[in-house]
């Protein structure tokens, strides 16, 4: 679904030249004046009467000065918005009554264009419907939360909060972390008080009682990031100034000093000649797996610096790379500096932020997890996350090795793999980088379960549910598989790129969808809404280089509509669907996107300056409501996340858009663009290099 060309209105102001009454300006604003009056009588076709147009508010949008580098210029303008071929599958355009579909603006190709021109006025009617959720706490019908089902005996309620104003004079965070600092990994107070680390209780989350409200400063020499796809090869030393892997992992090509760069050769532990014959050995080993078709969304344990999930974009397909904040020193920022999906985590003794039956493929190259201790406690978490009938792809010195730990660790593995059901379905050795992989599959349905001689592990209990993922514990038991057909789980995704479009098989209609419609017509609704939405108003409308952007963040995804509109551009969304809201990610992953549950009372686990981009629909007011959550805090968490020279797009009520434009303000951010209709409206900020010269009081550590 590329983006070649936009419907859109040109509602730029006219330029005025000393011939006013020239015949082509004449024609011009003739032809402008008919189509701004076809556009009102529209309108009123298809929006209440009293639902006015968008009133844009303009700002100053000057560009700051650049200090980007000569190879961060974008490429020419014919490659900026890169096209896919058509697919078969994709709906036609939608259009608009009484919109010309051959108006659209000249793209400049320019950062940042005057806020004097809004996005485009169409912006209304059906699609201005989902500008709000319809759903309330007590409206959801079928639909859970994830705060319904955290365990209750470890999750610490906070005491209520007040609303606060953003501070007069915002301060640095004094931290042991420095530039690094990940407010819930970095509690050093709470992590000294663990009575074991036996389980990687330390490298858990531990977030602060009251979230910070201080801003991380900026390493010593930062720079604007390098764009992709230079920045898979290479980074600014500045910007991720750590030299531990280089020492560790440099003769096995993870990554290597290069003057004011660090490189990247696309190596890995498994892989020193290079991921992309890796990918393609593993294909080969298993053809089953097809990449970029059966096989969309991966989970890359241990991810090292993330190399696997950097080239399998080149075979159409999207990892979701983790890691522990541990003595491998900043390998989950490697990997988003690089522009590669990756979030700071750890398998301990928590449930992983993601559904169940959602991921088509797992991979572990030698990522020092012992999965086969304590009953196997975390090989099951894997098989909690697995699509039936999905592949562990398991890369380590116990498959190919014959030292007597590995053997053991081997046999351990076998046991523990057969009493799952996962079948190995293949086990070869790779001549050129000398290493084995082992593929298991999991079952698809439950008569292996039932045949065992054995209940060990044991079936999980009717209670235990497989898709509560938020603070929960992890348990040493298997999850039956659906046998309903209509049940979620029970069939494989659509092949790419036909899943991303077409609604769930088992989004029912007699059900209502989150915004009140039946189901699969609420998400269709959903995709076409932001398919509009983007192409009439992101795209031109806001003045965003979108070359400039990798790292997207969706901070309340809902169906992930709008990273399924994006799909054109050379991006990635991380959907983040918040624990309060109806839980609708199983759907971003059927539809082959990705993404995590997240508490936004608290940090995300993710490194300081790691997204180019975050969009906020109407989820600050629903923060203000909440008696746990400080707005403040939350934008303070929103400066952390965002590069210097980021954004982020609010789209709320004028109330909240105004609080939070306050805010950013305050921040030394940049205002770009705010327009308003009744009491919705939009807000685009853009963060400065701008950091305080004050360095809050450090706490005492007890």
């Amino acid at each position: 679904m590329a983006f070649g060309s936009h419907t859109r209105l040109d509602v730029r102001r006219p330029q005025y030249h000393s011939s006013f009454c020239s015949p082509s300006t004449a024609v011009a604003v003739f032809v402008a004046l008919a189509l701004v009056a076809v556009w009102m009588v529209s309108s009123t076709l298809v929006a209440p009467a009293d639902f006015s147009p968008f009133h844009p508010t303009t700002r100053p949008s000057q560009s700051p000065p650049s200090t980007a580098p000569m190879d961060r210029h974008p490429p020419p303008v014919n490659q900026q918005q890169p096209a896919q071929e058509e697919d078969a599958n994709e709906p036609p355009p939608v259009t608009q009554p009484g919109v010309d579909q051959h108006t659209e603006l000249p793209d400049n190709g320019s950062q940042s264009q005057p806020t004097d021109n809004p996005p485009a006025a169409a912006e209304t009617g059906t699609q201005a419907e989902l500008l709000t959720e319809t759903t309330t706490e007590s409206d959801r019908g079928s639909w859970s939360t994830q705060a319904a089902g955290s365990n209750k005996d470890t999750h610490k309620q906070q005491q209520q909060q007040q609303q606060t104003a953003a501070p007069s004079n915002w301060k640095l965070c004094n931290t042991e972390a420095g530039p690094d600092y990940i407010p819930c990994l970095d509690n050093l107070q709470a992590i000294r008080k663990l009575r074991t680390t036996k389980h990687y209780e330390h490298r858990e989350r531990h977030c602060p009682q009251d979230p910070p409200t201080c801003l991380v400063p900026l390493p010593e020499g930062y720079t604007s990031p390098i764009w992709w796809p230079k920045s898979r090869d290479q980074i600014w030393y500045n910007n991720v100034p750590h030299t531990k892997l280089v020492e560790y992992k440099g003769h096995q090509n993870w990554v290597k000093v290069s003057g004011e760069y660090l490189t990247f050769p696309g190596g890995g532990t498994q892989f020193k000649h290079g991921a992309l014959h890796y990918i393609d050995f593993i294909q080969e080993a298993k053809k089953d797996i097809a990449w970029g078709k059966q096989t969309r969304v991966v989970l890359d344990v241990g991810c090292g610096v993330a190399s696997f999930g950097g080239y399998l974009f080149d075979r159409d397909v999207l990892t979701m790379s983790f890691a522990p904040k541990d003595e491998h020193e900043a390998q989950v920022q490697f990997a988003l500096e690089r522009g590669i999906p990756a979030i700071s985590a750890v398998m301990g003794t928590k449930r992983l932020p993601f559904p169940s039956r959602v991921f088509d493929v797992v991979h572990c190259a030698r990522c020092r997890v012992p999965w086969h201790i304590e009953g196997g406690k975390l090989l099951l978490e894997l098989d909690r996350l697995l699509h039936p009938g999905g592949y562990f792809v398991w890369s380590a010195t116990p498959v190919y090795q014959k030292l007597t730990e590995d053997v053991e660790i081997w046999e351990a593995m076998s046991t523990l793999t057969r009493s799952m059901c996962w079948e190995m379905v293949n086990k070869v050795k790779d001549r050129v980088n000398r290493v084995g992989i082992a593929i298991f599959r999991k079952p698809t349905d439950n008569s292996c379960y039932e045949g065992r001689s054995a209940a060990n592990p044991p079936i999980c209990g009717e209670y235990d549910d497989p898709d509560a993922a938020w603070n929960i514990s992890l348990q040493s038991c298997v999850h039956r598989l659906p046998t309903d057909p209509a049940i979620r789980g029970s069939q494989w995704p659509e092949e790419w790129p036909l899943r991303l479009e077409k609604p769930p098989y088992w989004l029912k209609n007699s059900e209502a969808g989150v915004y009140g419609k039946p189901a699969a017509e609420d998400f269709q609704a959903d995709y076409e809404h932001w398919k509009q939405v983007i192409s009439n108003s992101y795209m031109n409308g806001l003045g965003i280089d979108w070359s400039a952007v990798r790292n997207v963040m969706d901070m309340k995804a809902v169906y992930g509509g709008f990273a399924a509109a994006l799909r054109g551009l050379k991006v990635w969304v991380m959907n983040v669907i918040p624990i309060d809201s109806p839980d609708t990610l199983p759907i971003i992953y059927e539809r082959g996107l990705f993404g995590v549950y997240h508490d936004w009372c608290e940090s995300f686990s993710t490194y300081p300056r790691t997204y180019d981009l975050l969009h906020a629909n109407h989820l600050f007011s629903k923060i203000k409501k909440s008696d746990r959550c400080k707005l403040v805090a939350v934008m303070a968490e929103v400066d952390r996340v965002v590069r210097p020279e980021g954004r982020l797009i609010v789209r709320d009520s004028m109330e909240t858009i105004h609080e939070v434009e306050s805010m950013v303000k305050s921040l030394h951010w940049e205002v770009r663009m705010s327009y308003s209709q009744d009491n919705e409206g939009l807000l685009l900020v853009q963060k400065t290099m701008w950091r305080p010269n004050e360095v809050e009081a450090k706490l005492p550590l007890s």
